[in-house]
């Protein structure tokens, strides 16, 4: 055991060196700041891009800018791969987080041989551009990426990370011939969705008083919003990070961890603006007055902004461990808009979704793990993705094992496997009390009140007030940016350090790990984490009593104008007399066509036929088919695979009996050719392994049908899972 005062002795010299190096790197953090602020376009992006368009020059023009991603070394670009294309968020920091790194989602996609485009902003707004501009803009760039990849199958895959995602999903919902597959990361789209006791910020609208406080700070910032305000809130979640947790890890391993920290620094300070016209429509029509997943917005043209009508497959990927975009918050819109599982898949929408277990929000995006596992496999697989049947499905992702299936059909480490689900599986997973939703219609006309309060009788007199010099002051004092200036060269302060860290480091003497003044260190970090994490609990806990009971209240809900219990408290999307009647005609021309087409469609049929007896297809499954289509010279595009898939899969829900009935009248005159068929559909059911017992008598349906002979396949026993998932 090591002596008391040795140990001491050790520890101290090890812990001032720490102080000295910490110090050298908080110098370091604030000279990055200053030169990434310096740019003019800063970015994170660690691969390199080339301008396409610079939507400051547009007719309506906004601070936003499409550049095309330069493959790296060694990564070949495949012509025929459909284009991704990232939007990053503009939630207060600057762009480039989605490609931060080798392992993220656009070094993924570059991997898998798709063409990359990244679409980006200035630090400052365009005077006078708003959401609407912003969405012209980005059509703008869809379009374009179009354009220069022709030979490409599929539209454009677009990655929403965080608030970019409701930005996409307004955007597909007004163009929807522009995209491809839509991938929504961490993207909050139902505002109010939630469980009791879960994170806090879904209450903090209401006990701000509303809106009128984004207001005042537009005003006070001469017309500008300053995004600090909002990574303050997003720190303010959790303390014990914020105020702990991330410089002790720092200081603990400063050897080591420096590089990474500084790394993630220079996103994480750098603070961009929006106008304050851009925020006041994001807090009033979405943060709290949650209008978007119950079609209520309405553009300036008179359109009724409606999630209903993106055809594309839309991927929803959240985490359990997400404080800032907890999964009821980033799966709550669909249950929003359907009442019922017929009706999704009546509107031919494809809704896939994956749950992570614990990541933070900032891992979804930066978590090298994450970008290796879901973001992989989600760029690998996207055009099985874009082909799934209308439906609710989960990604569900296990590991590859020896004794899998036809191992040369598996792209990667992990398996995907897209199972259906039902909209109670999305219930369970949004939780809460349908009637919470009057708290938060009371709240929001509180917030429509104080705004129009604030706007007649204060905003005036704050517009005089404010100008250019006191927006700017206001904005280099803010605690979030006062950090990063406080410590640089620039400081006489810390001009000094640079030559004594050198001296430390070398002269560096660490204490060794069975130090036991690092286990009492590491002991008192742990309580100061247990410390903050309960003043966490405690507050949230206040905050959302508070928020319950003033809106609540009888009184408050009968001021606000809401009715009885029984009323709704908001609009929901019902079928307009114009989609009924549109159903009813898509119906009917099913129906009449159940009987049509050949073998290529009585193949579809059966294939889908025989899925429906097992929880959902595989990425073999789809390896398979591509390989035949391959085989057989690619004769039909991805496009018309799909919509194939989309017209059989709908026959077979209106009328399966008569679906497959029909089947010997399809490929009556094949002959041999109906022969070849079944060997290849034989071939694709048992691509993923063995059948399931449903599978097995379904197939042997559609070989009877068909007029071959039936042949053994291996079947799964009755309860036997496909494979162990976690």
């Amino acid at each position: 055991m090591m002596n008391p005062w040795t140990a001491g002795l050790e520890y101290a010299i090890d812990a001032w060196q720490r102080n000295i190096l910490f110090l050298d790197v908080m110098r370091q953090r604030g000279n990055q700041y200053r030169e990434h602020m310096a740019q003019q376009a800063p970015h994170v992006l660690e691969f390199k891009p080339t301008l396409v368009i610079d939507g400051r020059h547009l007719a309506r023009p906004v601070n936003y800018a499409l550049v095309a991603i330069v493959p790296p070394p060694g990564v070949t670009i495949d012509p025929e791969r459909r284009p991704f294309v990232v939007f990053d968020p503009r939630a207060g920091h600057g762009p480039g987080i989605g490609g931060f790194k080798a392992d993220s989602e656009i070094g993924v996609a570059l991997r898998a041989g798709h063409p990359c485009y990244f679409v980006g902003f200035l630090p400052e707004p365009v005077p006078g551009q708003t959401i609407e501009d912003i969405m012209a803009a980005e059509a703008l760039f869809l379009e374009t990426v179009i354009a220069r990849h022709p030979q490409a199958e599929g539209k454009p895959c677009v990655i929403g990370n965080c608030q970019a995602g409701w930005a996409v999903m307004m955007l597909a919902a007004v163009r929807p011939e522009l995209f491809g597959p839509l991938i929504l990361v961490g993207s909050p789209l139902s505002y109010w969705a939630g469980q009791p006791g879960g994170p806090g910020m879904r209450y903090s609208g209401g006990l701000l008083g509303g809106s009128w406080l984004t207001a005042l700070l537009g005003d006070l910032g001469n017309g500008r919003f300053d995004g600090a305000w909002l990574v303050s809130n997003f720190e303010n979640l959790n303390p014990a990070n914020t105020l702990w947790t991330k410089k002790y890890n720092l200081w603990s391993k400063v050897d080591t961890e420096a590089e990474r920290y500084l790394g993630f620094e220079r996103w994480w300070g750098g603070h961009v603006t929006l106008n304050a016209e851009e925020i006041q429509f994001i807090v009033d029509e979405l943060f709290v007055g949650n209008r978007l997943s119950t079609a209520e917005i309405v553009t300036r043209d008179g359109v009724h902004i409606d999630l209903r009508n993106v055809p594309s497959p839309i991927l929803c990927f959240c985490s359990q461990g997400d404080d800032i975009t907890p999964p009821a918050q980033a799966l709550g819109w669909i249950t929003d808009l359907y009442e019922r599982d017929e009706d999704l898949i009546a509107h031919g929408q494809t809704i896939v979704y994956s749950v992570h277990d614990r990541i933070g929000h900032l891992g979804i995006f930066v978590s090298g793990g994450v970008a290796r596992r879901e973001h992989e496999e989600f760029a690998s697989n996207i055009d099985l993705i874009d082909v799934l049947p209308p439906g609710l499905y989960e990604a569900v992702l296990t590991p590859r094992r020896e004794d899998d299936a036809n191992p040369d059909l598996i792209g990667g480490n992990w398996i995907a496997r897209f199972e259906r689900r039902r909209l109670d599986d999305i219930r369970r997973i949004v939780g809460g009390d349908p009637g919470e939703e009057r708290l938060f219609a009371a709240a929001r006309r509180v917030s429509e009140i104080n705004l129009g309060l604030y706007r007649n009788f204060l905003q005036p007199f704050v517009r005089a007030f404010a100008n250019e010099y006191t927006a700017d002051l206001m904005q280099r004092l803010h605690p979030a940016r006062l950090p990063y200036e406080a410590m640089s060269d620039d400081r006489l302060i810390a001009r000094p350090l640079a030559a004594l860290a050198d001296q430390v480091r070398e002269a560096r003497a660490p204490a060794s790990p069975d130090n036991p003044f690092v286990a009492i260190q590491e002991q008192m970090s742990q309580a100061i984490v247990t410390a903050l994490d309960g003043w966490r609990d405690a507050r949230d806990r206040y905050a959302e009593g508070v928020f319950r009971a003033v809106y609540d209240a009888p009184l408050v809900q009968a001021l606000m104008g809401l009715r009885a219990n029984d009323a709704p408290p908001r609009r929901r999307p019902g079928h307009e007399p114009e989609e009924i009647a549109f159903i009813r005609a898509r119906i009917a021309d099913l129906k009449a066509r159940i009987g049509e087409g050949g073998l290529y469609e009585a193949f579809v049929r059966a294939m889908l036929y025989i899925g429906f007896g097992a929880d959902g297809p595989d990425e073999r499954d789809f390896a398979v088919l591509n390989q035949i289509r391959r085989e057989q010279g690619g004769k039909r595009t991805l496009g018309e695979f799909k919509q194939t898939v989309r017209e059989q899969f709908l026959m077979l829900l209106l009328d399966e009996t008569g679906a497959i009935e029909a089947l010997p009248g399809m490929v009556a005159t094949e002959g041999e050719r109906a022969s070849e068929a079944l060997a290849l559909l034989r071939r694709v059911v048992g691509a993923s392994g063995a059948l399931t017992p449903v599978q097995q008598e379904r197939l042997a349906r559609v070989e009877q049908l068909f007029g071959g002979t039936v042949e053994p396949v291996k079947t799964r026993r009755a309860g036997e899972a496909v494979r162990a998932r976690p």
